[in-house]
């Protein structure tokens, strides 16, 4: 049951309070109503408050109208609705808009809105930097701060939704997909991210099909075997290679939890599901004179037999201090066409937003690195920067 905690600490001049009241943003439907039961309310009053902040972007307890007026005083003095700090927002020539939202101890994470035809995708962030430092990311080089609460995961869509007046279902929906493809490892923010993606789906908040909320792992086995005991939503695999001795070079963790291991992870994961219909979507960078082979093609269309997937090639969006090439046209063109060839759905994605560094594996935030990685890159960045990288 949620608490409200009051603080017994004197306030001293000068120093900013700590605001003890629950902010309800990150509140899942039954962690509402906890909220409510737990202050002598009645269990409806959490539907209510649900589509005052998700369905109308009301963050003023004044504002709702159907709740009495002492329980708006009340919730005034014990809650708050209270999303991220926006510190800029920059738009790209393709219409691709880049947040920069500042977190509560300073560092800061981007948020991108990717416009398509009949759609539009907001890449949300999960954690402060990344911990898995794989080898072609900007996130991975940023180093790693902290978890992002459920509010902050969430707040990202609400900020977003509501700068596009589209919070309201009864309005057209600008952002129809949310992907977990931004800062950071979802699945080491295990519970948190859990409870986002599944108030993203939730009837009285956003109400985005399962179909339509992606949450993209490097490959944590214990976490996948968890996920579909907890949600249906839609998984990705950034896999990036076809074998392990260059995955263990590209996605470290596969050290850890190697291909057939992980593939074996989605199918159990794909057989929880109720839709028997679903595939797994594998994402696949490629790197010029890395991963971009025939060979690695083929290789990836036979370790892929044995799971029910798509495949989504992604062209390697360059960033300051990486020894890694973007990938031919007519390279990535050859390795799509023998996919399909082979059987396999498979598209390429256009780069979107790269002329405002919101590209694929192009957002860096601002991090308060607590794992020093930062300060490496940076001090191995000029040796780097233009000598391309050859992996066999």
């Amino acid at each position: 049951m949620t608490r409200v905690i009051a603080s017994s600490q004197p306030v001293q001049e000068g120093v900013p309070v700590a605001d003890y009241r629950v902010n309800l943003l990150g509140l899942t439907e039954q962690k509402l109503t906890d909220f409510f039961l737990g202050i002598g309310e009645k269990k409806f009053r959490a539907i209510q408050v649900m589509k005052w902040i998700h369905h109308h972007g009301v963050d003023d307890f004044s504002q709702m109208s159907n709740l009495s007026k002492a329980l708006r005083e009340k919730l005034q003095q014990i809650a708050t609705i209270t999303a991220p700090e926006v510190l800029s927002v920059n738009t790209s020539a393709d219409g691709t808009r880049k947040w920069l939202i500042r977190l509560e101890g300073g560092s800061c994470i981007e948020t991108v809105f990717i416009p398509g035809k009949g759609r539009g995708t907001l890449c949300v962030s999960s954690q402060i930097g990344c911990s898995l430092d794989c080898s072609f990311c900007a996130t991975g080089k940023q180093g790693f701060n902290r978890d992002l609460e459920v509010h902050e995961i969430v707040g990202q869509l609400w900020l977003a939704a509501r700068s596009f007046d589209s919070l309201d279902p009864c309005k057209k929906r600008v952002i129809t997909n949310v992907v977990m493809m931004g800062m950071g490892e979802p699945l080491l923010n295990f519970d948190n991210v859990v409870d986002a993606v599944n108030l993203m789906m939730a009837d009285n908040a956003y109400g985005l099909s399962k179909r339509r909320v992606t949450l993209s792992t490097s490959g944590l086995i214990p976490e996948i075997d968890k996920l579909g005991d907890r949600t249906d939503v839609s998984l990705a695999v950034s896999l990036h290679a076809p074998n392990d001795e260059l995955r263990n070079t590209l996605v470290p963790i596969n050290r850890r939890y190697p291909i057939n291991d992980l593939l074996a992870a989605v199918n159990r994961y794909l057989q929880k599901l109720p839709d028997t219909h679903r595939r797994a979507t594998i994402e696949y960078t490629l790197i010029d004179g890395v991963n971009d082979s025939l060979d690695h093609a083929k290789q990836l269309a036979e370790v892929l037999r044995v799971v029910p997937c798509k495949i989504n090639l992604i062209p390697f969006n360059p960033f300051p201090g990486t020894g890694y090439k973007k990938v031919k046209p007519a390279q990535a063109k050859k390795f799509q066409e023998y996919l399909i060839n082979a059987g396999y759905i498979t598209t390429q994605r256009t780069t979107r937003g790269d002329d405002i560094d919101a590209a694929c594996g192009q957002l860096a935030g601002a991090v308060n690195d607590k794992t020093s990685r930062s300060r490496r890159f940076s001090a191995h960045q000029a040796t780097y920067i233009d000598e391309p990288i050859q992996i066999q």
